[in-house]
């Protein structure tokens, strides 16, 4: 039976997102590569989706790195995708700003069964990126995993340790094999997750030991709430960019499918003890990963200072409210009005934009959700700010994906500052519902 969808409101958003030291931290730093590339390869691969399940066939998008693969600001990546699926793939990428050479659909066709597809990727911003071959994939005979992409800062933020906390939902057929989304109202079981490809994430820290977890939600269609119990959980980026360093309520965050967040976290539990990660999407709290403090002795005698924030260097410090160009987007038809969005399997160039801007401009989106379902929004090659009810000003973070709740409106803002052919998303909250598309053009 489909679990119904959870409701996360702007305000659960917001709430959820919203001691000197004796020895320096470890400087976490990538491993340089020569040259700088990275290989995806679509295929399928097994996959073991529970410690009571036997491994199953799934469709794969692996790398030619033993881990994560790491990279450094300023670095370019000559990528390569070769397809050994028996259906076309794009990559989609979620948080890397202004490469317009990488869009899928508007600058890269999809890759058909057997061909290999090759380009270059410049690396100007830092942070923790997310690509996936998804876009295409509704109603397929499988859908397939994410994968992570860390870029480190050029001057590395100090911490001791550095993880991928990836999490990812799956949903089985009546015959208990795996099954895409965007299935038409298809009979699925309830979510299984996976947390780095595992049934639960554990990590053991010494006492003081300083942490970066890179969290991401790479559900494809669920919202999820985590609960880091009795640490305190400091957000420094959202969707690839710094933010205004603020301590989530409770430990508590809320993550749209394809966000984002780096949190840092010193680990200040007694030693032998742990603190638990509790998933929450709308039923039973689960719990996916622990932290254990380890009973070997403290790291340093002290917790570290609180964290600098991270540099920003991409985004503006202002945007100009005044002169933008304002439109409005429902995400969801109303009334039985036709909607302007389209599947990506048949996207065309040539259909009409969402709205086009000359380069420079500021511009503010306004979202409109009059479903009875939450619906995700997601911005190609740039970063929004999140408006205030009045328009007169944002939220301390950027974002390029955003929740809208059923029957609400948000307002978003960013300057268009690379000129392209840029793609926006949008989905409900739901396994059935599709995912649409529709594009916009920066002169």
């Amino acid at each position: 039976m489909t679990r119904p969808p959870v409701h996360l409101t702007r305000r659960h958003l917001l709430a959820g997102i919203g001691v000197a030291a004796a020895a320096p931290a470890t400087v976490i730093r990538a491993q340089p590569q020569h040259p700088q590339t990275l290989a995806f390869d679509a295929t399928s691969a097994p996959l073991r989706l529970g410690p009571d399940r036997d491994e199953t066939a799934i469709w794969s998008l692996r790398t030619d790195c033993s881990a994560i693969p790491r990279f450094r600001q300023g670095e370019t990546l000559d990528l390569a995708l070769h397809n050994g699926l028996p259906a076309p793939v794009v990559l989609n990428w979620y948080g890397i700003d202004g490469a317009s050479s990488i869009e899928p659909l508007t600058a890269r066709r999809p890759t058909s069964p057997g061909e290999t597809d090759r380009f270059s990727l410049p690396l100007r911003q830092a942070g923790t990126f997310l690509c996936d071959t998804r876009l295409l994939g509704d109603g397929l005979a499988q859908s397939s995993p994410a994968q992570a992409m860390v870029v480190e800062e050029r001057a590395p933020a100090e911490v001791d340790r550095d993880e991928v906390m990836l999490i990812e939902d799956w949903r089985l057929d009546p015959k208990g094999l795996p099954i895409a989304p965007g299935t038409g109202g298809q009979a699925v079981g309830a979510p299984l997750y996976l947390v780095s490809g595992k049934p639960s994430l554990d990590l053991t820290l010494r006492s003081n030991e300083r942490l970066r977890l890179r969290i991401i939600n790479a559900c494809q269609r669920n919202a999820v709430a985590l609960r880091i119990q009795n640490l305190d959980v400091r957000v420094m980026a959202i969707d690839s960019q710094p933010a205004e360093p603020f301590l989530a309520r409770n430990g508590r965050l809320v993550l749209a499918p394809g966000s984002r967040i780096d949190a840092v976290i010193d680990a200040t539990l007694p030693a032998g003890t742990a603190s638990a990660v509790t998933l929450h999407d709308g039923g039973s709290p689960r719990p996916i990963a622990q932290l254990h403090v380890s009973a070997d002795g403290p790291l340093r005698p002290a917790p570290l200072p609180t964290p600098a924030p991270l540099p920003s260097e991409s985004l503006p410090a202002r945007l100009d409210l005044k002169a933008a160009l304002r439109v409005d987007v429902p995400l969801a038809a109303s009334g039985g009005t036709p909607t302007s969005w389209g599947m990506p399997t048949h996207f065309n160039m040539g259909s009409k934009p969402a709205f086009r801007v000359k380069r420079g401009r500021t511009v503010v989106l306004t979202l409109t959700n009059p479903a009875a379902t939450p619906m995700v929004f997601h911005l190609h090659g740039h970063h929004f700010r999140l408006l205030d009810r009045l328009d007169d000003g944002w939220k301390p973070f950027w974002l390029d994906t955003v929740l809208v709740d059923a029957g609400q409106t948000q307002r978003i803002a960013f300057a268009a500052d690379v000129v392209g052919a840029w793609l926006i998303e949008t989905m409900a909250v739901e396994w059935s519902a599709p995912r649409q598309v529709r594009w916009f053009a920066v002169d």
